[in-house]
């Protein structure tokens, strides 16, 4: 009897790593799926439905070391956004947030797959000389963690209407006074928004760079 008590044990110990490895692989597969945001329209293709999802818009801004930057210079890569201001005093929303993102570019310093884009809400000041002065200090670098400046309108109308942040704009005069979002914006290879952290905390941040790493793994097995 105690043999036969023995042998059920180490047959359960053997079986026992399988069955886990078979329920993750066939069951936990989609687990970490990530949400795709603002479906357009769909439409039936050979039997199956197909999406459309908003993607970001065309734009072409100026970076901190004068490189010209738009989204086909994004195109296929993981990126992070956020809208900031250098002139921003309150250390809890600017500066907090680009400290999260220099965390964000150390993890990933040797993914250039993987891109920061800092949008200025206040262009008319911020110039590229004043943002890479600003860059510095975060020790930014400029392959992988663009700060970008140019049209005021171009720039807002990417915050309002493609990345759909939480601004507030005044009708004809934007100060660097008015209320920003504090949202940092994760967007995919396709340029679909896939998420929306508080950059100035530091666990969302860590949501944030576990998610990159799910959409870069969602990307070598679209390609393979």
């Amino acid at each position: 009897m105690q043999k036969t008590s023995k042998l059920l044990i180490l047959v359960v110990l053997l079986i026992l790593p399988v069955l886990i490895f078979l329920f993750l692989n066939q069951f936990g597969r989609n687990h970490y799926n990530l949400l795709i945001y603002y479906p357009l329209d769909s439409t039936q293709v050979n039997g199956k439905w197909q999406v459309k999802y908003h993607t970001i818009a065309d734009f072409a801004l100026t970076n901190q070391v004068g490189k010209t930057i738009t989204r086909q210079n994004l195109q296929g890569k993981v990126y992070v956004a956020d809208f900031f201001f250098t002139r921003c005093g309150n250390p809890t929303f600017c500066p907090r947030m680009s400290s999260e993102l220099s965390r964000v570019q150390t993890k990933f310093a040797n993914k250039p797959q993987v891109q920061i884009v800092s949008f200025t809400v206040d262009p008319e000041h911020d110039t590229p000389e004043v943002l890479r002065k600003y860059a510095q200090n975060y020790q930014a670098d400029a392959k992988q963690w663009h700060f970008l400046t140019g049209s005021k309108k171009t720039i807002y109308d990417l915050a309002y209407h493609s990345f759909k942040v939480n601004a507030l704009e005044e009708k004809d005069v934007v100060t660097p006074d008015f209320i920003h979002t504090t949202k940092l914006i994760l967007v995919d290879g396709q340029g679909r928004v896939r998420g929306y952290y508080d950059g100035t905390s530091r666990e969302e941040v860590d949501k944030l760079m576990v998610e990159i790493e799910i959409l870069l793994y969602e990307s070598r097995l679209t390609k393979g």
